[in-house]
Formats: structure tokens, sequence, C-alpha cells
């Protein structure tokens, strides 16, 4: 009797172990940390800005000043244009961290201008008042590189290449002294344009930037169609005016958005 008592209570005591053990293998599970998901750096992205153009040139030149009857000419001012705006949009592509690029087209509003030259024709010397108006179309392809994040803030510099459809208007000559006056038609045409950008952007959440920055801009030559006198009857054959070399250093603000 006290044989078999004793060989259950060693039965009881051992499923009591086996149990236990079993217990802690539920408790105490072997726990495998998930693979950290990968980071994107890249996407897609819109932007779309506004800014000012602050513009010059190299200087005017026309075949009207090759006029044998010009003994000399020159001019009290060479000219300038006005600021005027500017608003672009665009689509790119972020990379990586450090190098993105985009296609962006840019319409820059009318620069108003103003000029006086001086000549001297049978030994009398008049002026020229010249006014016009002048405005483009920009498109350009162009890649930044940022240069690192520093608490949200990332400076970047770029180039781009790309056309400009320079169209002067509204150009007119009148002669206060003789009373004279002429015009010229637009002549619009498309130069080879290119670009160097600088600027800070500022990170707002994972997919908004907010952007500042400067361009400096070269936009090729702008022409007139040739000068038509007032009077007809002082209508001489001529190419119109040339305005070569048009820069601007423009400065913008804008957004991009990112898709990811």
């Amino acid at each position: 009797m006290h044989k078999y008592a004793r060989c259950a209570l060693a039965g009881v005591i051992l499923a009591g172990g086996a149990s236990q053990a079993l217990a802690a293998d539920i408790i105490d599970p072997v726990i495998v940390d998930p693979a950290p998901a990968p980071v994107s750096h890249g996407g897609w992205y819109l932007r779309g800005y506004l800014g000012m153009t602050n513009q010059d040139f190299d200087e005017i030149t026309s075949d009207l000043y090759l006029d044998p009857a010009i003994e000399a000419y020159g001019w009290h001012d060479s000219g300038s244009f006005a600021s005027s705006p500017l608003a672009g949009a665009g689509i790119g592509y972020q990379f990586n961290d450090f190098l993105r690029g985009d296609v962006t087209v840019e319409y820059r509003g009318k620069a108003d201008f103003y000029a006086l030259d001086w000549k001297t024709v049978d030994g009398e010397t008049t002026t020229n008042d010249f006014t016009a108006k002048k405005s483009e179309w920009l498109v350009l392809a162009n890649a930044y590189a940022d240069l690192g994040d520093f608490g949200g803030i990332k400076p970047y510099v770029g180039a781009g290449i790309g056309a400009s459809r320079n169209t002067i208007s509204n150009l007119r000559d009148v002669n206060v002294l003789s009373s004279g006056a002429a015009r010229a038609e637009s002549d619009p045409s498309w130069e080879f344009a290119w670009a160097l950008h600088a600027g800070l952007g500022f990170q707002v959440t994972d997919n908004v930037a907010l952007d500042l920055g400067y361009s400096y801009v070269d936009l090729g030559d702008g022409r007139t169609g040739p000068m038509l006198n007032d009077d007809p009857a002082y209508d001489i054959p001529n190419d119109g005016f040339v305005f070569n070399d048009l820069t601007s250093h423009d400065v913008k603000f804008g957004v991009r958005y990112l898709f990811n």
C-alpha cells in the first residue's frame, strides 16, 4: 500500500514539473526583432514659385546707325529695364538625399525700358527717347546638389540650360526736337538660355519643402521688327533693334511637394 502511494506521489511531482516547464515556455517566448522598414530617399515632385527679376543687357545695336547721313551718335542714357514679376512651375525627381533635377516653365512679365540717344545730322544734334517693354517664356532643365541638412534647412546649388522666347514690344522712338516719331513691331525669337541657382530649402514635412532661391539667368538676345516712321516719307530700310545679351538676377519663393 505504501509502495503504491509513493509511486503515485512521484508521478504527481513529475507531472507538476513538466507542466511548470511547459508554462515557462509559453510565458517566455523567444522574441525576434522585425527587420527595419526600407527608407525612401527619392520620388517625383512638383514645384511652383513666384519672384521678381532684375534685368540688364550688354548693348543696343541697329543698322539704322549705319545711315551715312548720321555724322555722329551716342547715348545720354544707354537704357535699362525695370524689375518685373515672374511665375513658374515644374516637375522633377529627387534621386537621393543630395541630387535632384527638374524641368521648369516660367513666364517673366513685361518690364519697362527707357533709353535716350543723341545723333548729329547736317550739323544739327537732336535726341531720341526710346521706350519699350520686354517679356519672356523661359524653359529650363535644371540639376541641383543639396549640400546637407541643418535642422531641416537644406542649402543647395544648381545649374540649368534651355531656351527663352524673348519679346520686345511697343518700342517707340520719339524725337521731341524735330517732332518726329517711329515704332517697331515685336519680333519674338527663341534663344539659347542658361542659369545658375543657389538657395535654401526649408523642410516643413516629409513631403513639403519651402524654397527661397536666387538665379542668374542669361536669356540670349531680344530683337524688334523694322523701325517704321510715323511719316512713311522718312522710312528707310532697316532690321530694327537688337538688345544684346539679356541677363537677369532673379529672387524666387516657392514650394516643392514630394510624392513618395
